[in-house]
């Protein structure tokens, strides 16, 4: 009976280390519409909100108003908003300089797109998703779908 307890202890502190682990946003790097390789790690020490869209998805084009919002809302308060792109380089520039978007948009392919995505929570491959990471690289919420302003807000915003 102590072995049981004991094997159980053990189980349930190695589940609790790997759901840790599991919950800090892991480095990567895609290139802007420029071209230029940006890390992840440059906007360290900020609140991120990284979404992940593509031009083709009208749920996507929807949220991305009020993220060019919030962005301007909430950039001094140390939030930064990320779009990373799963879509072809020209779709993107058309869109970005016809929206207005106010933020740094990444590019990747659709295979190292939803493969950080998965990595992120996303199980279902959808777009759009979202991911709020905290100042010190916790993942602090994931949402598949469209994100409700206000619900960012509950997140994003100085308590």
């Amino acid at each position: 009976m102590k072995i049981l307890k004991i094997t159980a202890a053990i189980f349930l502190l190695l589940s609790s280390l790997v759901a840790r682990a599991d919950e800090v946003l892991p480095e990567f790097s895609f290139p802007d519409i420029a071209e230029k390789t940006h890390s992840i790690s440059e906007w360290k020490g900020k609140t991120l909100v990284i979404n992940f869209w593509a031009t083709w998805c009208q749920p996507c084009l929807k949220e991305i108003p009020e993220f060019v919002q919030l962005q301007t809302n909430y950039a001094k308060q140390n939030v930064q908003f990320i779009g990373i792109a799963i879509d072809e380089l020209p779709a993107v520039m058309r869109y970005k300089n016809t929206a207005g978007i106010n933020y740094p948009v990444l590019i990747s392919s659709e295979w190292e797109g939803f493969n950080l995505a998965q990595q992120l929570g996303n199980s279902a491959n959808t777009v759009p998703y979202t991911v709020v990471v905290n100042s010190t690289g916790g993942i602090i919420y994931r949402h598949a779908g469209e994100v409700k302003k206000e619900e960012l807000v509950a997140i994003i915003a100085p308590k």
